[in-house]
């Protein structure tokens, strides 16, 4: 999630109580809810190096009390007076978990078990920015300070707002099952038909940003992928999406998949959608290219690889960007789109 949800859920789960059991909770969970996403540092170096080192070590159980104990001494490190450190501890736990908890939802994931084994977890439920929990979290924040002011005017005190705290929690708890369900819905949908004459062999489903029944259905065959706007309270046609077939150049697939670029990449990238065109310099030469799909679709995709190779599938150049890749746009018109598949 964003660091502003982070931020604020931080914020409310000090409100609910934890603040009248541990001083300084509001600060704890502020600084331990954000904590994790301290492997943005990594982009100083290359964007590659921050794809291989986001939601790496900082957001896996086995770490996540190290990073508790960090925002511990951090927050230490500019209190005074008497420090509860064990309570400290515990509740700057609950801050890293509940940001461990709050990406796991979200079509990026985590890799929870990290360092013992890389995979990927995520429940594919809310984008990674929800407008709905973020508008709660500011009802939740706001509504109390503007009590504070009315009260103020007529001579009254106002509360501590631990009830629109209560409500923002419970809200995001309720609001996270009901898209989990609804997630699973349109996996089952996509998993009953048929596409291009075979049943699927891997289906997905990413959220919609403002609507929960609206999805972007996935389907996977031997040599295709298909795009679905999916919308749960409408009849899904398997016929109406964008399909994608595997490029014929398996041998220049196999070239590019070894190159340092595109193995760093593909630990990544779970829905890799591929391109190969040809380039008139030098003469004979393959651009490859590969971008997840969960990030976009052609021609405004994101998180593309990619690796220029010669004639004899010799690599002359390899990169990674972030960002809408318009390199993916032909100018001659003669790419194809399409899967490599993972023998």
């Amino acid at each position: 999630m964003d660091n502003a949800t982070h931020s604020l859920t931080g914020l409310m789960l000090s409100r609910i109580g934890l603040d009248r059991w541990c001083p300084r909770a509001a600060w704890l969970l502020l600084v331990s809810s954000n904590l994790p996403d301290i492997d943005i540092v990594m982009v100083l170096k290359d964007s590659l190096t921050y794809l291989d080192n986001h939601r790496y070590m900082t957001h896996g159980v086995a770490l996540s009390p190290v990073v508790a104990i960090a925002a511990v001494l951090l927050v230490r490190l500019f209190s005074r007076g008497t420090f509860p450190y064990l309570r400290s501890f515990f509740v700057a736990l609950i801050g890293v978990l509940g940001h461990v908890a709050f990406d796991a939802t979200n079509m990026y994931g985590v890799r929870l078990a990290l360092p013992w084994s890389a995979k990927w977890y995520q429940l594919d439920a809310i984008s990674v920015i929800d407008p709905w929990i973020m508008l709660v979290l500011l009802l939740s924040v706001s509504a109390p300070l503007i009590s504070k002011l009315v009260n103020s005017e007529i001579g009254s005190k106002g509360g501590p707002g631990r009830g629109w705290a209560a409500f923002a929690i419970l809200f995001i708890l309720a609001y996270s099952g009901w898209r989990t369900m609804l997630h699973q819905r349109a996996l089952d949908v996509l998993e009953a038909r048929v596409y291009m004459g075979e049943e699927p062999k891997r289906v997905a489903a990413w959220p919609n940003v403002f609507n929960p029944y609206r999805w972007m259905g996935y389907a996977e065959g031997r040599n295709f992928q298909t795009i679905h706007e999916l919308n749960l309270n409408d009849e899904f046609d398997p016929l109406a999406g964008r399909v994608f077939n595997r490029p014929e150049n398996a041998a220049a697939l196999g070239a590019a998949r070894k190159t340092q670029t595109m193995e760093r990449y593909l630990r990544f990238a779970q829905y890799p959608l591929w391109r190969i065109t040809p380039l008139a310099e030098p003469a004979g030469a393959l651009r490859v290219e590969a971008a997840d799909l969960r990030f976009g679709q052609p021609p405004a995709l994101s998180f593309v690889a990619t690796v220029v190779l010669d004639r004899n599938l010799q690599v002359l150049s390899e990169e990674f960007r972030y960002g809408t890749a318009q390199l993916l746009r032909s100018k001659r018109g003669d790419g194809q789109y399409g899967l490599s598949v993972i023998h």
